[in-house]
């Protein structure tokens, strides 16, 4: 592993502007820290990159994550991103079996105007220099594209087209789908989605791959998303009704499936809510840990993010199995998300407490046996 408290240039190749500094110390601070191994900061200010590698654990295997590209609104915001990212990835891949840690990284830019081969170049600098702690693949922001060209100078990136799992956008759809139907079955003994009615946040690859499923189904369509462009198209393709921005959180619907960014779901917006279950992709969905408890509160069944979007780090780490990429090996797999789930909203009623407090215990559990 690495320890350094210095900027770190020792790996790096040529006559580089990079940097790269421990910020654990410093992070520790911050809401979000959770004994976080390591956080590293790379910043490259020639290049444009001000780059936040979190590590929360490495206890069941290199820390993998996606790379985040995000015009967050301050240092401390991006920090507190990653922080949070990283060990939603640690409980996702033990609740989904995988020999892996945690990890997440934030890039602090925006990908429409700021991403640059020169900034995705320092970046790809920092990556050679944390192999064997960290790897990376897509996320908001991110491209199969740019994940191509990191892995043409890096190691240590997964999901692209030449290690064969490609986009995984669409195993994370198609393990939220799973998961939506498993929360309907148990919420009202049926997974019939024939006039059920669902509200989409955010038609990004996942959440428009989600309405393409629902609809496929007879789902009635409720969609949100900050490009016009995509709702237009939602609702010539789907039929689905528009809603502007975050109003969407009131939407008088059935089931409520946030696809964007996370902490929609906080003690504004709950009282909001009229959807009787919450199951989508985003991560993070819960502004705070008291937001698991409101929702059960006021009856709202929640499947765990982690969880019911696992998908894609199913998909990404197959790519990094010893015998190669085999989509016939990810999708069995995939499809084993309906029934965790089902599973940890049996053991929540069972045991009396909120579904997140469950999953994250049961990701805890798993954590901890490594280390025995």
């Amino acid at each position: 592993m690495l320890n350094v408290t210095e900027p770190r240039q020792a790996k790096l190749s040529g006559a580089t502007t990079l940097e790269i500094t421990d910020i654990t110390a410093d992070a520790a601070r911050i809401p979000g820290f959770d004994a976080h191994e390591q956080v590293w900061l790379g910043r490259d200010a020639v290049r444009g990159l001000t780059a936040i590698v979190s590590i929360h654990t490495t206890v069941l295997g290199p820390a993998l994550g996606g790379t985040r590209i995000w015009p967050h609104v301050s240092f401390e915001a991006g920090v507190t991103d990653a922080l949070r990212l990283s060990r939603g990835m640690t409980f996702k891949s033990a609740i989904a079996g995988l020999p892996l840690g945690g990890g997440k990284a934030v890039i602090i830019a925006d990908p429409k105007t700021d991403k640059t081969p020169a900034m995705l170049e320092a970046y790809a600098e920092m990556l050679v220099a944390l192999e064997g702690q960290y790897v990376t693949a897509e996320d908001v922001g991110m491209t199969l594209a740019d994940a191509d060209f990191l892995a043409e100078r890096a190691p240590n990136v997964s999901g692209t087209t030449k290690g064969g799992s490609g986009n995984p956008s669409p195993f994370t759809a198609q393990g939220t789908f799973l998961g939506l139907k498993a929360a309907l079955r148990h919420r009202t003994g049926s997974d019939e989605l024939k006039g059920i009615r669902v509200a989409v946040q955010g038609l990004g690859s996942v959440g428009w791959s989600l309405c393409e499923k629902l609809h496929a189904e007879g789902a009635v369509l409720t969609v949100s998303d900050l490009d016009a462009t995509r709702t237009a198209r939602a609702a010539e393709k789907f039929g689905a009704t528009v809603v502007e921005g975050n109003a969407i959180v009131a939407a008088d619907v059935d089931i409520f499936a946030p696809c964007a960014l996370g902490g929609m779901l906080s003690a504004e917006t709950i009282p909001l809510l009229k959807a009787r279950i919450v199951a989508g992709a985003a991560n993070n969905q819960l502004a705070t840990a008291e937001d698991g408890k409101r929702l059960v509160e006021r009856g709202i069944l929640y499947a765990p993010d982690y969880v019911i979007n696992a998908g894609g780090v199913i998909n990404v780490a197959a790519e990094m199995t010893e015998g190669g990429y085999h989509v016939e090996a990810v999708m069995p797999r995939v499809e084993q998300i309906a029934g965790t789930l089902t599973r940890i909203f049996q053991r929540a009623e069972r045991e009396g407490r909120t579904t997140d407090a469950v999953a994250e215990a049961m990701a805890r559990e798993i954590v901890e046996a490594a280390w025995t």
